[in-house]
């Protein structure tokens, strides 16, 4: 069936399936940069630790996503998740004394979230065709996203007490799915 039989509603809705399944392919660097710095720096139950295994966890969670939705500028974004996660967590950490408590992990996403996000919206206004009010929305929008991620970790029994730079499996399904809205943005420019 060529192209031109397919209903243009289909083959947009097509698309935005690809994108999305992409995005959240991108969900693997969630574990995978908890893991690298969890391996490296240990639990964070300090500011520096908070500093160097936010920065880690930021590289690797900035690679994926933009290897998963390729019109984000590769090295822009990293740096841009990496600096946000770096810093948002060494505020939010030491903000809540490293408590793992749901309250004071929410809070710490929180704020780990609008750091990166506000970092990513430079990044975004600077480097891509979304609007500026799109991209301001984000860092709030991050914030949000990043406070669910750690209270559906700490209510689903992880072992949050170690202390780990960034949320569990679960809570990372839920902010990548929630956070597929930038792809689709990107692709609708």
């Amino acid at each position: 069936m060529s192209t031109a039989a397919v209903p243009r509603s289909h083959r947009t809705t097509t698309r935005s399936w690809t994108v999305v399944g992409r995005w959240m392919l991108g969900f693997l660097g969630f574990p995978i940069g908890g893991l690298v710095a969890m391996s490296t720096v240990g639990a964070i139950d300090s500011t520096a630790a908070a500093l160097a295994g936010g920065a880690l966890t930021g590289v690797v969670i900035g690679a994926a996503q933009s290897l998963a939705s390729p019109p984000l500028p590769r090295l822009p974004w990293i740096a841009a998740t990496t600096i946000g996660l770096s810093v948002g967590l060494a505020i939010g950490a030491t903000a809540v004394d490293f408590d793992t408590s749901l309250r004071s992990l929410a809070f710490q996403g929180a704020i780990s979230g609008v750091a990166i996000g506000v970092a990513q919206t430079l990044v975004l206004a600077r480097s891509t065709s979304i609007s500026t009010w799109r991209a301001v929305a984000w860092a709030p929008f991050l914030a949000m996203c990043w406070a669910t991620g750690w209270a559906i970790t700490t209510s689903a029994g992880v072992d949050v007490e170690s202390q780990y730079t960034v949320f569990g499996a679960t809570g990372a399904l839920v902010v990548t799915g929630l956070t597929a809205i930038l792809p689709l943005a990107l692709r609708r420019r």
